[in-house]
């Protein structure tokens, strides 16, 4: 957990401007000696790109927007904010999954909102790690709940995946492409990931926690520990960097309208928008069960989400779970 030393000496710097040694240390009541060595201890742990320049100061490599709930709250459609159980923004947290699956046990309402400016140990999906340096991403999760079993939720991830690529679409980003089931990807570099957990009774009722990491603008130095080809919305937007408060306030309102379609009518809604960012259908694909691998052809998925792979014994169909599809372009 940040201090709130490190927290102000974050919030001066955000601005992208060069600030002497001599003003952060009469801010933050330190000697500049004190104020070098949490400069390095941040650039260490947040991976914050700063730049010192001899006999001028310091400064990040580019301005950062801070997260702000109420630029985000006042950002919402009416609808939206009137489902909004809580949103509690964390400089650096573990996980905001994690920490919406303890609160969900302390009783959150549904509609709570988390999102952090770093995460410590951030999750993608069959437990790798998702990078998360500070305030140059979107690391956000929803707690729902939700009166039925948690079988009914099995389609959820395609839904929130349509939601996804259509909230980016309407902001400019052309050429998404939804890999199953859960990936949103751009000429096969990932952008986006969504992890949902569920926990509850067999029969009903549930909670599930739908966490969203969103690369934005990050830099090569900061991604270095990611393997696989990935990219930022800033780079699919042609260099236009949107205002991470209003991009969150928006996904809001995509994310939420679909779980209450979902909540009424199920799948069905969803189907043929996520089939228009299915841009993989008909490629060779490998799908990954542990270490089991099934060559295939991909054939998109059927009504209830599951997918369809073709295959020398047949056509076959796996529900979402520990898998993970690899497709040829």
């Amino acid at each position: 957990m940040l201090d709130g030393r490190a927290l102000t000496l974050i919030r001066t710097l955000a601005d992208g401007h060069l600030h002497s040694g001599e003003e952060l240390a009469r801010a933050l009541g330190l000697s500049r000696a004190a104020v070098w060595k949490l400069l390095h201890r941040l650039e260490g742990e947040l991976m914050l790109p700063l730049i010192a320049e001899p006999g001028r100061g310091y400064r990040l490599a580019g301005p950062i927007e801070l997260l702000d709930a109420s630029r985000i709250c006042s950002a919402l459609s009416p609808k939206t904010a009137a489902q909004l159980g809580q949103l509690v923004i964390y400089p650096v947290i573990d996980s905001t999954n994690a920490e919406l699956m303890r609160q969900a046990v302390s009783g959150a309402p549904s509609g709570s909102v988390c999102l952090a400016e770093c995460q410590t140990a951030g999750r993608g999906r069959r437990g790798r790690r998702w990078v998360s340096p500070f305030g140059v991403n979107l690391y956000l999760s929803i707690l729902w709940r939700y009166p039925g079993a948690p079988a009914a939720l099995s389609g959820l991830s395609l839904a929130l995946g349509a939601a996804l690529a259509e909230t980016l679409s309407d902001r400019g980003a052309q050429g998404l492409a939804l890999k199953w089931p859960n990936d949103l990807l751009w000429q096969n570099r990932k952008l986006a990931g969504l992890l949902i957990e569920i926990a509850g009774d067999n029969q009903g009722p549930c909670h599930l926690v739908a966490g969203i990491g969103l690369n934005l603008g990050m830099s090569e130095n900061q991604a270095q520990a990611i393997d696989q080809p990935w990219i930022g919305l800033a780079e699919v937007l042609g260099g236009q960097r949107l205002g991470r408060n209003a991009l969150v306030a928006c996904l809001l309102d995509g994310l939420f309208g679909a779980f209450g379609s979902y909540a009424e009518e199920g799948l069905a809604p969803f189907i043929e928008r996520w089939r228009a960012y299915d841009v993989y259908l008909g490629k060779s694909a490998r799908l990954l069960i542990g270490d089991q691998i099934i060559l295939g052809r991909y054939a998109g998925v059927t009504e209830q989400g599951a997918l369809i792979l073709e295959t020398e014994q047949g056509q076959r169909v796996f529900q979402s779970g520990e898998l993970s599809l690899r497709v040829a372009e």
